[in-house]
């Protein structure tokens, strides 16, 4: 036991580590994990740590499988406390319909071992909207933690190794937790674990996870008299796609009625539906009546585009009331450009030969294109700020 003894403790630490680092991203909006994976992971971790000790009763290493299910819950308890309910996706429903099976088999067999190994073989099924969102983007789970995990179950399966852990019941979790933790850290890269670009210091305060720079490095988070804001740290030509807008989609009835702050980040994007925070640069960019960007709607998603050239350094804005229907909300405007409208409205308070500006060059949403539309909404819109 005394031999095992110091693995075991490396195990817990690292996972400790993994989680601890993973709600720091959480808490900051540095990470964008994927909701379906956390809840599947955070019902079946505990179920594989109390049948893998069923099968194996006494084994030391079966006591860090319950220690990851209680943190595993508290991650997805503050992912799920800073994010509004949505449908599941079909693919995420498939993912969930296919770790519930394996739980009910479970249960009609009443037997330890099935039960153990029938939730093993969902943990990969439960890995694939996770798989699917860092393939798309790298940026959305890169985090230490992956690389955290993955160590800690390496020093898990050392343990397992010296304990004489018997065959497949031994094993199988074991392997299957390494490899799809380590996959999901060789996509976003091995460099994450360095504590270097970990950990850094901006503006004096000790920030983590503040060091990464963003793919291609094209913009940088700063602050303004109005908070956070995105510059672009490269130039960029008129026409140049900047950032796409993500995030999940929500009927209007669904929209908080009151939100203040970082959380009011709700952009019209149809008639009926809003899209919220996606804890991404594009929940960042400010409102301007002189804007140098705007959003085009396009067939596969929403753009940022600029409408002029910008320099490096030059913040980026676009103006809010090119997607915006109702004709009740408005926003004090404190853009401080030279054509501040002084509040920020509907589609209908620009200026005519403003907005033949935007129209001519598409950037207005598809249902303000046509003057009788305007009104159609009774909607709200919510700033992304």
């Amino acid at each position: 036991m005394a031999d095992i003894e110091p693995w075991f403790w490396v195990a817990v630490a690292c996972n400790f580590a993994g989680y601890a680092v993973y709600l720091a991203g959480l808490r900051r909006n540095l990470v964008e994990p994927n909701r379906a994976s956390w809840l599947i992971w955070s019902a079946s971790t505990a179920i594989e740590g109390l049948t893998y000790l069923a099968v194996n009763p006494g084994a030391l290493h079966g006591m860090v499988f319950l220690v990851s299910a209680v943190l595993c819950v508290a991650v997805t308890l503050g992912i799920w406390r800073r994010a509004a309910w949505a449908m599941p996706t079909p693919n995420e429903m498939l993912c969930i319909a296919a770790c519930l099976a394996s739980l009910v088999l479970w249960l009609a067999f009443s037997e330890a071992l099935w039960a153990h190994l029938l939730v093993v073989a969902a943990v990969p099924i439960s890995f694939v909207p996770t798989w699917r969102s860092v393939l798309a983007d790298r940026t959305r789970e890169r985090s230490p933690a992956w690389g955290l995990w993955t160590f800690g179950d390496l020093a898990t399966l050392i343990v397992a190794v010296r304990a004489g852990a018997d065959g497949a019941t031994g094993y199988a979790y074991l392997l299957v937790e390494l490899l799809c933790h380590a996959s999901v850290w060789f996509i976003i890269g091995l460099a994450t674990i360095n504590p270097l670009r970990s950990f850094g210091r901006r503006r004096g305060g000790f920030y983590i996870l503040d060091s990464y720079t963003r793919t291609a490095n094209m913009f940088s988070v700063g602050e303004t008299h109005l908070g956070k804001a995105v510059f672009a740290a490269r130039p960029f030509l008129e026409g140049q796609p900047l950032l796409e807008f993500t995030g999940r989609r929500f009927r209007s009835d669904r929209v908080p009625s009151l939100m203040r702050g970082s959380s009011d980040r709700y952009v019209q994007v149809t008639p009926d539906h809003y899209m919220g925070p996606s804890g991404r640069l594009d929940d960042l960019v400010n409102h301007s009546c002189d804007p140098n960007a705007g959003l085009r709607f396009a067939d596969d998603g929403v753009y940022l585009v600029a409408i002029r050239d910008i320099a490096p350094g030059e913040e980026v804005t676009w103006d809010y009331s090119t997607t915006l229907a109702e004709s009740n909300w408005h926003m004090i405007c404190q853009c401080r450009s030279d054509d501040c409208r002084r509040v920020i409205g509907n589609f209908a308070t620009i200026d005519p030969d403003r907005q033949q500006f935007y129209r001519a060059r598409n950037l207005v949403a598809p249902y303000l294109r046509r003057r009788d539309a305007v009104d159609e909404g009774g909607l709200r819109q919510r700033s992304r700020r």
